[in-house]
């Protein structure tokens, strides 16, 4: 896939930035969500704010550009990115909400959390900032195929997510359990924070490919048997093509 054109007319170009910087800002903070679950500092917190109102600044500032720039557009192709930029930093505006309210639980019971929990959410908010930096890079390369390896570490989020959950609520071998109200509140923030990066490279996808996510994974998504004789066919290109049974 190509880079961003160096074409683009400024206003567009200056929006994509802006969105892009919103992606980064988004990645440190999923970043901060790390080291809040080993620093209880009141300054991660703050820190945490500071991109919050970033994010915030950032979202209002693109949707009012977006507004006076799409009446200029010269292509369909750059009505569809401005449109992409807004949706993205719709999803990135919430993210920055989601991960803010983790960090303030986070700072507060810190030292009451369990090793395993610790270790868990963790991992949650590492896979978080690995989704949302190659999310930001498949917009930036029009990248479909990087956009579509978010999808697969949004199902080990939700995996994590699930396994919080039976430790906390179902807790089959009632085995003593610690801030599992405030654990449940964070696990869902970073599982919800993962469907908003889940959103952007969906936007991705849909800019590159003109088709959503659905439908690129239903087209990939080929049955034995098609796959055995599209092989054949191209193992044996000079004959007749044999015939799918299902199109007698």
């Amino acid at each position: 896939m190509g880079t961003v054109s160096n074409q683009q007319p400024a206003a567009t170009d200056r929006i994509l930035n802006m969105m892009l910087r919103g992606c980064e800002v988004a990645r440190a903070a999923a970043e901060g969500c790390g080291e809040c679950l080993s620093d209880s500092s009141p300054q991660l917190v703050q820190d945490m704010r500071v991109r919050e109102e970033e994010l915030d600044t950032l979202d209002r500032e693109i949707n009012e550009a977006v507004t006076t720039a799409i009446v200029h557009c010269h292509s369909e192709l750059e009505v569809r990115e401005l449109l992409a930029c807004l949706k993205v930093i719709n999803e990135v505006e919430r993210i920055g909400d989601l991960l803010l309210g983790f960090a303030t639980r986070a700072g507060a019971i810190l030292s009451r959390l369990a090793e395993v929990d610790v270790r868990d959410l963790s991992t949650m908010a590492t896979l978080l900032e690995k989704m949302l930096a190659d999310g930001a890079e498949s917009f930036r390369r029009r990248d479909a195929e990087l956009a579509l390896t978010v999808l697969r570490a949004d199902m080990e989020m939700d995996r994590l997510r699930n396994l919080l959950f039976v430790r906390h609520i179902e807790n089959p071998e009632r085995a003593p359990q610690q801030e599992s109200f405030h654990l449940v509140f964070m696990t869902t923030s970073l599982e919800r924070a993962g469907d908003h990066a889940k959103n952007v490279v969906e936007e991705v996808v849909h800019l590159v490919t003109g088709r959503s996510v659905r439908h690129l994974l239903r087209a990939q998504d080929k049955p034995d048997e098609v796959r055995f004789l599209e092989y054949m066919r191209r193992r044996t290109p000079n004959r007749k093509p044999l015939r799918d049974s299902r199109q007698a």
